[in-house]
């Protein structure tokens, strides 16, 4: 009897094809566009969260700037050169402050060498906690510790891209590479989840950096975690930097060029607050095309009712019974919904699998997905709608006279 029911529901929508296509268009389109917006803002978000691979989120970055505002009877243009004494009144004067870390530039590319095999590597100088700046893992060894910085050893970190070229696949902990005719013992070899340039990084003792390379006590930069702190706490920590240091090297707090901060934390925030206003965007785009489906359906619905009116009549003078009749009206509702919202929700996600496969990376978008939870149940929102949109034709069907019917032309 079902069976019966299914092939006459069929048999119902075929008599207008076209109608029922562009019907059924109207809802597979929008479930499609809704799942391809959800998969593209998914990229745009993936991209953006990339960039912040590579450094701690829970980061507060200084640089030294130059002054725009005169203070203190001292002109305006000022430079501000960090030194370790900058480091050491951050380290031990800023509550909150977890791994902090501060680097000594060491300019150019140099040449690296280990035995016939040399290659043209950056060297970077830096305190031990460096490596939860950079999110640094170690594969063999060690990173640097504070006997290297204490002692000033000539001891060195090297990417596993610099171990690989110069090692040839030796192990290459205790051996010595000569970085500008100064040797320097490997203990450890990292990996990092940044670029490929970073895995081309070589390490050493930000103090042997700088005896080496006539730094004297330069700082380039200073950096630091600061825990679990939220936003509030990471803005008052960043003010109690901009005070230290302005007491210090004699500028005007509120001078915006003087010293450079980045909070990683609140870009971090800023960018998940612009995600989360572009997610719901989208939802309120792909919503609204779903809702126009809906109201086709809800229109072919009333059509198809006006034009089964005599047919209607005549099954309840036969004996049919008003539920009977809605039924049937609301399963064809339902059939149409839900098939329609099953291709749509294919071939979005199929469109978003063949991107995420063939399209290189880039700096737009990346692995474009979409949450199928949300789309899954989109599509069942969808189905309910329908089923809703199906039901307020099917009772006026119900409510048919039958011999008021039976004279409709």
């Amino acid at each position: 009897m079902r069976s019966e029911v299914w092939l006459e529901i069929l048999e119902s929508l075929s008599r207008n094809r076209l109608r029922t296509a562009l019907t059924a268009l109207s809802v597979a389109w929008g479930i499609f566009m809704l799942v391809v917006l959800l998969g593209a803002g998914k990229g745009l978000e993936n991209n953006v969260t990339h960039q912040f691979r590579d450094d701690a989120i829970n980061s507060i970055w200084i640089w030294g700037g130059e002054t725009s505002i005169a203070h203190d009877g001292l002109p305006v243009g000022r430079d501000i050169r960090f030194t370790n004494r900058d480091y050491d009144r951050i380290r031990e004067g800023v509550s909150g402050v977890e791994h902090i870390t501060s680097r000594f530039n060491i300019r150019g590319d140099f040449t690296i060498s280990h035995g016939e095999r040399s290659g043209s590597y950056r060297v970077r100088s830096t305190h031990p906690d460096h490596r939860y700046l950079e999110k640094t893992i170690i594969t063999a060894g060690r990173f640097l510790n504070e006997l290297d910085f204490t002692e000033k050893r000539k001891v060195a970190v090297i990417g596993d891209l610099v171990s690989e070229y110069l090692f040839e696949g030796a192990d290459p902990m205790g051996e010595y590479i000569n970085i500008d005719g100064i040797l320097y013992k490997v203990v450890g070899v990292f990996e990092d989840v940044g670029s490929e340039g970073e895995r081309q990084m070589v390490y050493v003792p930000i103090s042997t950096a700088q005896a080496a390379y006539a730094g004297g006590e330069r700082v380039h930069n200073i950096m630091f975690t600061v825990g679990d702190a939220g936003i509030e706490e990471t803005e008052a920590m960043t003010v109690q930097v901009r005070e230290l240091l302005a007491e210090r090297h004699r500028f005007d707090p509120d001078d915006p060029r003087a010293v450079r901060v980045r909070n990683n934390l609140e870009n971090y925030q800023q960018v998940q607050q612009i995600f989360f206003f572009i997610g719901t965007f989208i939802w309120i785009v792909g919503v609204g095309t779903v809702a126009a489906g809906i109201v086709g359906v809800s229109n072919i619905m009333l059509i198809s009712v006006k034009e089964r009116t005599r047919e209607f009549g005549l099954r309840k003078a036969l004996g049919a019974t008003p539920s009977s009749i809605i039924g049937l009206v609301v399963r064809e509702a339902i059939l149409l919904t839900s098939a329609s919202g099953y291709i749509g929700l294919v071939g979005g996600v199929a469109v978003l699998a063949v991107v995420s496969t063939f399209v290189p990376e880039n700096d737009y978008i990346r692995d474009p997905q979409v949450d199928l939870t949300a789309a899954v149940g989109a599509t069942a929102l969808l189905i309910l709608t329908g089923t809703l949109a199906g039901y307020i034709p099917a009772r006026r069907a119900a409510s048919i006279n039958p011999i008021d019917a039976l004279r409709d032309e």
